[in-house]
């Protein structure tokens, strides 16, 4: 098992290597702190974590959140920029722990998909021409807005070095084709080593190929992150932003690695606290952002990880990277780590479930397209904001506007279906209106129920003598709605009808009792079967004792 880690820990550390020095450079910092970031978080996420398989370290989405939030800042330098930086991934820790500790981790279920895969997509496109600037060999501002980008890229076309962009085309064509080939080579290091080598016998750095330079060499030093409490208002949104997409990214990928594992069980809560504390940590070692990235922990996966030792073993070659090697990327490309990342993150657009969401759920495709187009046009963070705004707001419609159902008998069975769907094979009692509602009826809903209901009474006409709610889909009913019901069965038993409820499950009868609604329905009214409140219309009779316990059975009455 040890062996497995071994092995596993090394392959996952030498993909850090060029991943952490990319990733570094989205965020806007200097590529050897993506090296610290792929040390202290990882040995702590390795002591702290319930997942045995997941890597974590800096990642492209938490990169570019971070470059997107600071960069809003317009900070003076980029000493002032790396300090903020490190003091919202200290925030960052410290949001995720509190979250973890109050086993809060369902927040991240306000994410939906469509949200996620909008911004995902548009985030890989703003990443993608961010690093463009390497590949054509300008400078360009950093941005996380597409129409700046694009302005920039067109406005500095002239001044394109052709060398370099040959040589970013190369690069990218050499990582797609060995990918072709085999998926399981270190395909970045790959491309790191030529680059080098390609700069040192064809002297490249004299012809115009920008370099890494020089990179400090040894372990971060200890240092506590200058604090900025004065601008905890700028900071403290960014930080949520980023503490919640990195745990929904991370806990999506353990739970992907823990369905092929079922030796050990994830936990959510722990796994946020794990996180946190790798940040909060992290920070004080001069890291930025850290979460579980998807490509390293199917690599760790892959190669054997058999407990968190592998990333322990992984963290030493980082170490002896940083202790004995930093001297070799003097002469890397930077073109060559654009490269990656434009391919790297090229993956992150998906087409397949937008084409099935609007073959299928409309409302979702526009709600990811409208995702997609904010974090796109407005910026990543007020883009993911929105996208999750506008799910809630289809969240409450939806709830608003329940799915209601006028039921009939199939003809020969005690069954009561949709006579809407099975329109020839129902029968109708004219004197009796049978109406699901499948919702919970609660303040947001209970007009629109009141007025259906009203509608289907209008439609009925005077004949009308019977009205059976079928509440087996409701749940839970709150003040205002039970007000309301009161009102409408006292309503409607002045005009000569009686009101019937049918199917309430055991918490909703609990509320018909404990509400009072049950003194103005009365008992009689009440039944465990659509069945038999329509048999007691036309033939009244009294109930067995086994009909009364299921139909009348509430905690707030002892029968």
């Amino acid at each position: 098992m040890l062996y497995s880690d071994l092995i596993a820990g090394i392959t996952v550390g030498i993909m850090l290597v060029p991943q952490g020095m990319a990733y570094a450079m989205i965020a806007g910092l200097p590529p050897i702190y993506g090296l610290y970031a792929a040390l202290v978080p990882q040995f702590v996420y390795a002591i702290t974590g319930s997942s045995r398989q997941l890597a974590v370290g800096p990642v492209a989405m938490d990169s570019l959140l971070v470059a997107a939030g600071i960069g809003a800042m317009q900070l003076a330098n980029t000493e002032d920029y790396i300090a903020a930086v490190l003091f919202l991934t200290l925030l960052v820790g410290l949001v995720q722990l509190l979250l973890g500790i109050l086993k809060m981790g369902f927040f991240v279920n306000f994410l939906s998909k469509p949200v996620i895969n909008g911004f995902t997509s548009a985030a890989a496109i703003l990443i993608g021409l961010g690093q463009l600037k390497h590949i054509l060999g300008v400078d360009l501002p950093q941005s996380g807005k597409i129409y700046v980008l694009l302005g920039s890229i067109f406005e500095n076309i002239t001044e394109v070095n052709l060398l370099t962009l040959g040589m970013g085309v190369l690069v990218i064509l050499m990582i797609i084709g060995l990918r072709r080939i085999n998926k399981r080579l270190p395909i970045p290091l790959l491309a790191v080593i030529v680059g080098i080598l390609a700069v040192v016998f064809l002297g490249l750095e004299a012809k115009g190929i920008k370099v890494v330079g020089e990179i400090p060499k040894g372990l971060p030093s200890f240092q506590v992150p200058r604090m900025k409490w004065e601008n905890i208002g700028q900071f403290l949104p960014i930080a949520l932003t980023v503490a919640l997409f990195g745990f929904m990214e991370s806990i999506s990928i353990a739970k992907t690695l823990e369905e092929k594992h079922p030796e050990y069980e994830l936990d959510a809560n722990q796994e946020l606290r794990a996180l946190g504390l790798s940040n909060i940590l992290g920070s004080f070692f001069q890291s930025f952002s850290v979460s579980g990235g998807f490509s390293r922990s199917a690599v760790n996966d892959e190669a054997g990880a058999k407990t968190n030792m592998s990333l322990v073993f992984s963290t030493l070659v980082i170490a002896a990277i940083l202790l004995f090697l930093t001297p070799l990327f003097y002469n890397l490309p930077t073109v060559v780590l654009g490269g990656i990342i434009i391919v790297s993150v090229f993956g992150l657009i998906d087409i397949k479930y937008p084409l099935m969401l609007w073959k299928n759920r409309k409302d979702e495709f526009v709600l990811l397209v409208a995702t997609f187009l904010m974090t796109l046009s407005i910026g990543l963070i007020e883009g993911i904001l929105l996208g999750v705004l506008l799910s809630l707001l289809l969240l409450v419609y939806r709830i608003s506007n329940p799915h209601i159902a006028v039921l009939g008998k199939i003809k020969g069975t005690t069954y009561f279906k949709n006579i809407d769907r099975f329109s020839e094979d129902v029968e109708v009692d004219e004197d009796k209106l049978i109406l699901r509602f499948d919702a919970q009826l609660y303040f947001g809903n209970k007009d629109y129920f009141k007025k259906q209901l009203y509608h289907q009474i209008e439609k009925k006409g005077p004949k009308l003598k019977y009205i059976i709610l079928n509440a087996e889909a409701i749940n839970y009913i709150d003040s205002s709605a039970a007000v309301m019901l009161e009102r409408i069965i006292l309503e409607q038993r002045e005009k000569g009808r009686q009101f019937l409820i049918a199917g309430a499950i055991g918490p909703t009868r609990d509320i018909l009792y404990s509400s009072g609604i049950i003194n103005v329905l009365g008992e009689e009214n009440l039944f465990a079967h659509t069945y038999d409140a329509v048999d007691c219309c036309s033939n009244r009779k009294t109930l067995s004792t086994i009909q009364k316990k299921v139909s009348l059975q509430s905690k707030s009455k002892t029968l």
